[in-house]
């Protein structure tokens, strides 16, 4: 059985593969949370990265402020070549 993909939900979650991974975490090991400290941490460093990336564009005027999901795998790797640049 293949699990039906929830467009409408990764369109408005960006992270949804990040709290799947946790729920999934939590499952596994019997929901002790001390076991998916990982996941969580990833989880919330995506929510911070994609916050950003909402209120940089919502000043910018750019619309949609979350951008769509086809447009974000370019926005994270320019993000990263960003930060590279920087460590420079």
């Amino acid at each position: 059985m293949t699990k039906l993909k929830n467009t409408q939900a990764e369109r408005l979650n960006p992270c949804l593969k990040e709290q799947e991974m946790s729920y999934q975490c939590l499952n596994k090991n019997n929901y002790d949370q001390s076991k998916c400290e990982d996941y969580f941490d990833n989880y919330n460093t995506c929510k911070k990265f994609w916050g950003k990336v909402y209120q940089d564009r919502k000043a910018k005027g750019l619309y949609p402020y979350m951008p769509e999901v086809e447009d974000r795998p370019k926005i994270k790797e320019e993000y990263f070549q960003y930060i590279k640049s920087q460590l420079n």
